[in-house]
């Protein structure tokens, strides 16, 4: 299934700087740029956490959905691909999520020391 989130990145990079007026919404949103293209997420999100406030399933795929895309559009932004994502996930199997954010911390502790 990972294959569909590839095929959505590839046309979303087809669309990276095209025309802000043309009828291609993805070319729009990343033509206004990093904070027009963040507070959509914003908006998605908080579309999707009202969904399933009301547990409606059928608006939380839907609001879900929309929030990935525009999570894709984002990665497209910075350079970035799904497989980015997959691969992140993949190294995080198996790892809980309590030592996994325990490591981001230590990690960013370290970084901060270097300075």
């Amino acid at each position: 299934m990972s294959d569909i989130l590839e095929r959505l990145a590839d046309t979303i990079e087809k669309r990276k700087g095209g025309d802000a007026n043309a009828p291609s919404y993805v070319a729009r949103l990343l033509a206004h740029g990093e904070d027009a293209i963040l507070k959509k997420i914003g908006e998605e999100a908080t579309e999707t956490v009202m969904a399933a406030k009301d547990g409606d399933k059928r608006r939380i795929v839907g609001e879900t959905a929309d929030l990935w895309f525009h999570c894709l559009v984002m990665l497209a932004h910075y350079g970035l691909r799904p497989t980015d994502v997959l691969f992140e996930l993949r190294r995080r199997e198996g790892i809980s999520g309590i030592d996994e954010k325990a490591g981001r911390a230590a990690g960013s502790r370290v970084e901060a020391e270097r300075k």
